[in-house]
């Protein structure tokens, strides 16, 4: 398996958006050709893909993806992990683990001492991914303005 920093918008990456992000969110539209090369063209805006072995000759599918955010404050580099998903077919064999640690060894690279990501308590399994991955639970709250 392999986790790859994509740095150019194609097709094979707008048809992986339009197969995963409906399995993130039901209420988000997938992006168009020209809003995924919008998006991978963002300053401090970092897309990982995960693929599977491929077998000889051939190339794996994109199984999973996640989004690293990251961005500049008076106190320092921040980085935050948003969007993490991984194909019905694909979970359960370490494509999410790949996928965070591959953020969070990029995040340190890039200066940042803190990751953070947030995700409900519903989603036990994320959760336990993101303990495994040496995230740890902080006591605070989250609050999100919404326009009517």
């Amino acid at each position: 398996m392999t986790v790859e920093l994509v740095t150019t918008s194609s097709p094979e990456i707008v048809e992986a958006m339009e197969r995963l992000i409906p399995q993130l969110s039901r209420s988000a539209p997938a992006l168009t050709a020209e809003q995924c090369h919008a998006f991978i063209a963002q300053d401090g805006v970092f897309l990982f893909v995960f693929r599977p072995e491929a077998e000889a000759g051939q190339s794996a599918p994109i199984l999973g993806m996640l989004t690293l955010a990251t961005f500049t404050i008076p106190t320092g580099l921040r980085a935050w992990v948003e969007d993490v998903v991984v194909d019905g077919e694909a979970r359960g064999q370490g494509a999410g683990q790949a996928l965070v640690e591959a953020a969070v060894e990029h995040a340190g690279k890039l200066g940042a001492r803190t990751v953070d990501l947030t995700s409900r308590p519903s989603r036990e399994a994320a959760n336990r991914l993101y303990r495994r991955a040496g995230f740890k639970l902080r006591e605070t709250n989250v609050y999100r303005y919404a326009k009517a």
